[in-house]
């Protein structure tokens, strides 16, 4: 599946669409608008002439306690992480640090979710710029295979996480599955796409790709970190 002909491949890998269709068209249209709306006009002349305000105190602090525990995670996994950990590597008191989440488990899931924003910006939002069908598909499979590699070392959260709270219900495995379901959902949904443009059969399962999609890159992260196998990632990508 190297271009974008119409053909009868179970298995290509290219991701979303082109802006400016339906929002019942785009699962990532409502993301966008939300994400990049532009602000709110200003009707005050002086206020365009006073430098604009920094970012409060608090959460530029949070922010800072975030970044530290998201680098933590993904070596030592969520369950690595402790209030007192991160008041040693960001020079910070336990209780200056408790004070910003109150708990470590509102601390895990900030990390989720702090994860799977970045998760968006490398890899959802530039393959939806694409055009729709296998074009788009593609490069949403590119650009999370890239970022795979990127983690060998360091580590997936999603993964490390799964393998952590898999058994354990409460809101830190219930924020673990949103994400990763709202990424699948995307993925299912660039494929209906590429079959609606006539890129893919009509007779292909969105769900079947999307499980070999995501089982490929999920082999790909087990042999590369795990086995340390030359070639993972070329492999990935045949």
């Amino acid at each position: 599946a190297r271009s974008a002909a119409p053909c009868k491949i179970a298995r290509p890998f290219d991701f979303l669409v082109r802006p400016a269709i339906p929002a019942a068209d785009d699962p990532g249209r409502a993301l966008n608008e939300r994400r990049l709306a532009p602000a709110e006009p200003v009707n005050d002349a002086s206020a365009l002439r006073r430098p604009p305000r920094p970012l409060q105190k608090g959460l530029q602090t949070r922010a800072t306690i975030i970044e530290a525990a998201l680098g933590l995670a993904a070596n030592k996994g969520l369950e690595g992480l402790s209030i007192g950990l991160l008041a040693e590597v960001t020079g910070m008191s336990k209780s200056g640090v408790f004070a910003h989440f109150g708990s470590r488990e509102e601390l895990q899931i900030s990390v989720i979710r702090d994860y799977h924003v970045k998760f968006e910006e490398e890899v959802f939002l530039p393959a939806i710029r694409e055009a729709r069908g296998l074009p788009r598909l593609r490069a949403m499979f590119e650009r999370w295979v890239r970022r795979v590699s990127f983690e060998i070392d360091s580590g997936c959260i999603y993964i490390s996480g799964a393998v952590e709270f898999d058994d354990r219900p409460g809101p830190v495995r219930d924020a673990l599955a949103t994400m990763v379901q709202t990424w699948q959902d995307a993925l299912t949904r660039s494929i209906q796409l590429a079959i609606d443009e006539g890129h893919l059969s009509g007779e292909t399962s969105r769900e079947q790709l999307m499980f070999e999609i995501h089982g490929l890159t999920l082999a790909l992260h087990h042999d590369s970190r795990s086995l340390r196998n030359p070639g993972s990632v070329e492999r990935a990508r045949l």
